[in-house]
C-alpha cells in the first residue's frame, strides 16, 4: 500500500504562531531500497494517513524514525537526510540492537499486548527498559534539538511514554501534548508492570494527554488515584501534577473522510467493484493488520456458526478477509499467523464446493484502489477487534459508501463504537451472536441499511481528522 508522497498539505489547521513539532515511532514515510536506488515511500499506518495532512512544510516538522538504513552509503545517507529535512521531516536513526529491544521485545512485545488486555502475550521475563529509555531519550534530544520558542510539541503513542517528560527536564516552560492512539489498560493489567510508575510519570511531563475515549481516561484516572493518590478534577478535566495542571483530554480520531470518498467514485475503483460484486453471491469484508487484537479467528468461527445455524447462506456469501502482514520478526505473530491459516484451512475444507469457497484469504497488502473498491462492494463489513484504541477501517467503510449501501457490524471492544452507534455492535467473544448478527445485516431491509449508513456517514465526515486535530492543538494551546 506504500506510495511516494508529499508529506504536507495546504489543508493543515492554522495556529497563531509558532511551528508544530509532531513525535512518533515512525515518520510518515519510509526510506527503502528498490532496484539499487533509494526511494521514499509513504507509511500505511493510521497515525501517517491521520496527521499527513496536518502539518505543513514551512510551519512544522515530523520527528521520527525513517526504517533501516544500514545498507546505505554515507553519500546516499546525506541524500536522504536532504530529502528527509526538504519534506518536513527529522530521522532519528535507530541501530539493529535497539530496534530488537525497544520496538520488538519492548514495545510490540510488552506494551502491545498489555494495552490490548493480552496479559495472557507477555513474556515470561519482561526486560529491556533501560534501551527505551535510551531511545525516548535520542526522540527527546531530536525535539529540543529542532524546538524554538514558541513552537508547540506533540508525541505520539504508547513507544514514547517517557518523551513528554523527557522534553520537560530540558524545556520547562515548552507546550507539550501526547496522545495516545491504543487503549490505556485497565489498571488490574497495568499494574502488572513493574515499571509502571515510571511510564506514567513520562507521560506526565505533558501538558495534555489525549484519549480515544471516556473509558481510557477512566482507566488511566483510576491508575493516577491508585499510583500517586489524586483525582482528577471533574471540571476542568486537569489534575495536579508537579507544581503544573495536567488536562486529560478525549478526542476520537477521524480519518481523511473527503479524500476516501473521493477515490470511491474514481474510474478504476468502480472498475475493480464490479468484478468483486457476483450477483448470486452477498459480500462479507474484513481488512485489518495481521494482529491477535484484530479478532480474526473469532470472526472466521463466526462464519463457520453462520453456515451451520443457516445453511441456506452456503454457496450464497463469501468473506474477503485481507490481513496486512505485521510485526513479523515477533515470535508471538508467527505463532499467530500459522493458527489463523491452519482455522481458515479448516474452514475451507469443510464447507467448499468444486465451484464456491467461503474464505478468501489475502496476506499481504492491497494498493488502494483494491482497499476502496472492497469497502464499496461488500454488503457487511466485518470490524471485530477483541480491543482496539479506535479502529479507523470502520469509519473509512462508511467514507466510501456515497451509494448509502452496506451494512456495519462493529465490535463494542473497538473505540469507534462510542460514535458508531448506527453499526449492528457485537461482543466478538459471542461467536454464536455474532453469526446472528450477520445473518440480520445480510437480510436487513434496503430502507434501514440506507437510513443507519446515513447517520454513519454524517458522523464519519463531521468529525474528520482534520477536526481531531484542531481540537487537540486547540485544547493544548488552552492547557
Amino acid at each position: 500500500m506504500a506510495e511516494s508522497t508529499q508529506v504536507l498539505s495546504d489543508s493543515a489547521p492554522r495556529r497563531a504562531a509558532g511551528r508544530l513539532i509532531s513525535v512518533s515511532n515512525r515518520l510518515p514515510v519510509t526510506v527503502t531500497m528498490e532496484n539499487g536506488q533509494v526511494a521514499i515511500k509513504r507509511s500505511s499506518g493510521g497515525l501517517a494517513t491521520g496527521l499527513r495532512r496536518v502539518l505543513s512544510g514551512d510551519r512544522g516538522v515530523w520527528i521520527g524514525w525513517p526504517g533501516q538504513l544500514g545498507e546505505l552509503s554515507e553519500a546516499q545517507r546525506h541524500r536522504i537526510v536532504r530529502q528527509l529535512a526538504d519534506l518536513g521531516t527529522a530521522p532519528v536513526n535507530l541501530s539493529d540492537h535497539e530496534v530488537e529491544i525497544f520496538y520488538e521485545e519492548v514495545s510490540n512485545g510488552v506494551l502491545w499486548p498489555l494495552c490490548h488486555d493480552r496479559i495472557d502475550r507477555l513474556p515470561l521475563r519482561i526486560e529491556g527498559w533501560d534501551v527505551y529509555e535510551t531511545v525516548n531519550q535520542r526522540y527527546a534530544d531530536a525535539v529540543v534539538d529542532a524546538w524554538q520558542p514558541g513552537d508547540t510539541i506533540w508525541v505520539h503513542d504508547y513507544q514514547l511514554m517517557r518523551v513528554p517528560l523527557l522534553i520537560r527536564r530540558r524545556l520547562p516552560h515548552a507546550k507539550i501534548g501526547f496522545f495516545l492512539h491504543v487503549p490505556f489498560p485497565n489498571p488490574e493489567i497495568f499494574f502488572t508492570l513493574p515499571v509502571r510508575r515510571w511510564l506514567v510519570e513520562g507521560m506526565l511531563g505533558a501538558d495534555l494527554i489525549g484519549f480515544h475515549t471516556r473509558r481510557y481516561r477512566g482507566h488511566f484516572t483510576a491508575a493516577l488515584r491508585r499510583l500517586f493518590g489524586i483525582e482528577m478534577d471533574v471540571p476542568t478535566s486537569t489534575v495536579a501534577w508537579n507544581e503544573r495542571r495536567v488536562t486529560l483530554g478525549i478526542f476520537p480520531m477521524g480519518i481523511d473522510a473527503a479524500s476516501f470518498a473521493e477515490r470511491a467514485v474514481s474510474r478504476d475503483v468502480n472498475v475493480l467493484t464490479l468484478e468483486l460484486k457476483q450477483p448470486a453471491s452477498r459480500l462479507l469484508v474484513g481488512i485489518d493488520r495481521l494482529d491477535y487484537s484484530k479478532g480474526i479467528q473469532r470472526r472466521v468461527l463466526a462464519l463457520q456458526q453462520l453456515l451451520i445455524d443457516h445453511p441456506e447462506w452456503r454457496e450464497r456469501v463469501r468473506l474477503v478477509q485481507v490481513a496486512v502482514p505485521s510485526r513479523g520478526r515477533v515470535g508471538a505473530y508467527k505463532r499467530f499467523r500459522h493458527d489463523v491459516e491452519s482455522l481458515i484451512s479448516r474452514i475451507n475444507g469443510e464447507f467448499a464446493t468444486p465451484a464456491w469457497t467461503p474464505i478468501h484469504y489475502i496476506h499481504r497488502a492491497v494498493s488502494p484502489a483494491t482497499l476502496v473498491a472492497l469497502y464499496r462492494a461488500a454488503d457487511v463489513m466485518l470490524v471485530t477487534p477483541v480491543r482496539d484504541g479506535m479502529n479507523l477501517v470502520a469509519k473509512e467503510f462508511a467514507a466510501c459508501r456515497s451509494d448509502e449501501d452496506g451494512v456495519l457490524v462493529l465490535s463494542e471492544f473497538a473505540g469507534a463504537v462510542d460514535e458508531l452507534t448506527d453499526a449492528c455492535i457485537v461482543n466478538p467473544y459471542d461467536i454464536a451472536g455474532v453469526a446472528e448478527t450477520i445473518h440480520t445485516a445480510l437480510t436487513m431491509s434496503g430502507t434501514e441499511r440506507r437510513t443507519r449508513m446515513r447517520r454513519l456517514r454524517a458522523q464519519v465526515f463531521e468529525h474528520d481528522v482534520r477536526r481531531w486535530a484542531e481540537e487537540f492543538l486547540a485544547a493544548l494551546a488552552a492547557a
